[in-house]
């Protein structure tokens, strides 16, 4: 019998053939992904983003409405500690609660410094047709997840306000956004802290920020002028210093040999101080009294 050009396929090759074929008959069957083109509203990485405006003083002469429903000025929140702002809007299905939350566990987290006490957080919407009952209910939400907070609304507010207010306030700080569609945004996940006197002092990124930068920024924005221990805030200022590339509080080893060199110095000191002061004590113990007055300070034989 004569053999054909192709030898007959082995038993070993039919289950390769055939999954090959499965997955192929799966790849066809499943519908397209449609890609968000920038016709289609999408964003493009030049309209959201961050000019960071280091140094820069916010308009605080901006009115808003709070969560209340009542008129303020931003200049209600600088009345003594730095401040950290953010810009999200409120009909954000799961994003911008995420953020929320993983601020405030980043609060509890940082140790000496109290919400209200120390620092305020003001959220501003970015939606121009933002409601009162959205910013009340986004405020309540997040109020029940703050512990030991006497009076949440003032300590953290949840503002709104006309397009041009909204708009001049993110153009001060740097932040832009853009609309993807109704009722939803494009923004970039950012706090930035303030200081008392309403300027810019800090971007911190992510959707989770560590309780050391947050803390160390605000200590920074306030000049170590809050918290429980000042000397202490001056120490970590003068050892810590933040790199712009990482976007991170860093430690300097230098800066921390100096500071340890120069208290290993201030103990040397003392301590010679000290064994000086007792060998002078000793010294005044062990010399002679002086002789009493009217005597010669010689013996004589009777």
């Amino acid at each position: 019998m004569a053999e054909g050009p192709w030898p007959p396929p082995s038993r070993s090759a039919f289950p390769a053939r055939a999954a090959f074929v499965l997955l192929a008959a799966l790849f066809f069957a499943l519908p397209p992904c449609p890609a968000r083109s920038h016709e289609q509203g999408a964003p493009v990485p030049e309209q959201v983003g961050v000019d960071e405006q280091l140094g820069k003083r916010l308009p605080t002469q901006l009115a808003f409405l709070d969560q209340s429903g009542r008129t303020v000025q931003l200049s209600s929140y600088f009345t003594g500690g730095p401040v950290i702002l953010t810009l999200n809007y409120y009909a954000c299905p799961s994003l911008c609660p995420l953020v929320f939350r993983n601020l405030v566990r980043t609060m509890e987290q940082m140790g000496g410094l109290t919400l209200g006490r120390d620092f305020r957080v003001v959220t501003v919407s970015i939606d121009p047709e933002e409601s009162l009952a959205r910013a009340a209910d986004k405020s309540a939400q997040t109020y029940r997840l703050l512990r030991q907070v006497p009076e949440p609304g003032n300590a953290w507010p949840f503002l709104f306000g006309s397009p041009g207010a909204v708009r001049s306030l993110a153009r001060q700080v740097g932040v832009r956004y853009s609309a993807v569609g109704k009722n939803d945004f494009a923004h970039p996940n950012v706090v930035i802290v303030i200081t008392p006197e309403g300027t810019v002092s800090r971007y911190l990124y992510g959707l989770e920020l560590a309780p050391q930068d947050l803390k160390l920024a605000l200590i920074e924005a306030s000049d170590g002028k809050i918290g429980a221990s000042k000397l202490v805030n001056r120490a970590l200022l003068y050892c810590f210093r933040y790199d712009p590339v990482g976007r991170e509080y860093v430690l300097l080893a230098s800066r921390l040999m100096t500071g340890f060199m120069a208290l290993v110095l201030v103990m040397v000191i003392g301590l010679v101080a000290l064994l000086w002061k007792r060998e002078r004590k000793e010294r005044k113990a062990l010399k002679p009294p002086p002789p009493a007055p009217g005597s010669s300070g010689q013996g004589y034989a009777e």
